[in-house]
């Protein structure tokens, strides 16, 4: 009979900069395209709007501000 540990053992909760760059990780895999920095931040400051056709530029905005609220919420 074989035991499944991994099922009981707890994950520590990611330090929030491991987690920061696994975010901006994601997120430049998601958009490959773009330069996307440690700073998401900036992404969205720096971003021109109009630079990009609106549904393409909504897609961006839409996945800069949520990968911004899953590294402020600590996911």
């Amino acid at each position: 009979m074989r035991l499944r540990l991994h099922r009981f053992v707890r994950r520590r909760p990611a330090r929030p900069s491991d987690l920061a760059g696994r975010v901006c990780s994601e997120l430049a895999d998601d958009l490959p395209e773009e330069d996307v920095g440690e700073d998401l931040d900036d992404c969205l400051t720096m971003y021109r709007l109009g630079s990009k056709p609106r549904c393409e530029e909504v897609e961006y905005l839409d996945l800069v501000q949520d990968a911004i609220d899953r590294v402020a919420e600590g996911e």
